[in-house]
Formats: C-alpha cells, structure tokens, sequence
C-alpha cells in the first residue's frame, strides 16, 4: 500500500509522462505542418518551371531553389528541415544519417506489403551525442511529374542527362516508378542538450 508520498510521486509521475506525450504530439503535429509545406512549395516551384520551360530548367529549381527554401523553413520553425532519400541527387544535402536510413528502409519496406507511400511517416525522442532531439520523417512518393528527371534512364531524354550529368555527376536518383518511395521530409529538433 502506498503512502501519500508514494501516491503522490506515482501522480506526478503519470503527469509528467502525460506532458512528455503531450509535448511528442504537439512536436509531430507541427512536424506534419512543415513537412506538407516543404512539398507543397517545392512541387508549386517545380510545376510550374516544367510547365513554362519543361524538365531540363527545372533541375535548376532543385539544385538552388529547393535548398533555399528548406533553408527559409528552418530558420523560420527553428526546426532543421530537410530532403533525404538512399539514392541522393544532391549527396551534400540529401544523404541521411543512420536514423533517418533506417526510417527509409522501414518506409520501402512497408510499401512493399501494401502501404501508401502519402500515409508513411514515424517520429521519435532520441538520445544523441550531443542531446536529446526530436525526430520525424514524412515520406515522399514518387510521382508522374517527376519521371521526366527521376524514371527509368532509358525514358529520360538526352538534354535532361547531359544536364543531370553536369549538375549532379555523383547522382543516383533515377530508376524509380510512380508509388515508390522517393525519399523523405526529415525535421529535427534539439530537446536538451548534454553537459
């Protein structure tokens, strides 16, 4: 039988863990925000550069304008925001670190039993060197407008590989069909940091 005491610290207790999922839920939820906004911007920029000017010109969106408004995002949420995928375009912007690896190998994998590329995502509290963060990703299906640039080799033209070549020499982002996992919005933000 507990105590005042006893009852008292298992309340808090109880209280505390209801805060701490709270605080998770309310993270998450921001989270999904950001993450709709980044692909929302990023698919109004690329639409309407493929349809004024068409594929080869809006590989220059990608490389400048995509940084620069996930740049925007995370000064403005404090958040950092980002695109990974495991067949980066852009390796010194895109390649993920070992969580968000994992993440997308779940993300593939799930889609392979049937699951909808659009409802994929997962958040979690980890514990890191340097502190404890907040962790989410929200997947990116691959879509119709982007086989131009990311489809099979043999259905990408000329002018948009000699482009490719030159702006991306190390890419590895193509190969892919509609539905498939193309990557993933991936936020992270810092909880506590470690003494």
């Amino acid at each position: 039988m507990l105590g005042w005491i006893g009852k008292a610290g298992l309340l808090f207790g109880m209280m505390a863990s209801a805060m701490a999922a709270d605080g998770v839920k309310s993270m998450a939820d921001e989270s999904r925000t950001v993450a709709s906004q980044l692909v929302a911007q990023i698919r109004g920029e690329l639409v309407k550069e493929l349809e004024r000017t068409g594929p080869i010109r809006a590989i220059t969106v990608c490389k400048y304008s995509v940084p620069e408004i996930t740049s925007s995002l995370s000064r403005q949420t404090g958040m950092r925001v980002t695109r990974v995928s495991l067949r980066a375009r852009n390796k010194s912007l895109g390649e993920p670190d070992v969580w968000e690896q994992k993440a997308l190998l779940d993300f593939e994998k799930r889609v392979a039993k049937g699951e909808k590329v659009e409802s994929l995502e997962l958040q979690e509290l980890v514990d890191e060197p340097i502190g404890r963060y907040f962790r989410y990703m929200k997947a990116i299906p691959m879509s119709a407008a982007c086989l131009p640039c990311h489809g099979p080799v043999n259905q990408i033209s000329e002018g948009v590989r000699a482009q490719l070549a030159t702006e991306y020499p190390l890419d590895r982002a193509y190969e892919y069909q509609v539905g498939q996992v193309r990557g993933a919005v991936s936020i992270k933000k810092l909880l506590s940091g470690k003494d």
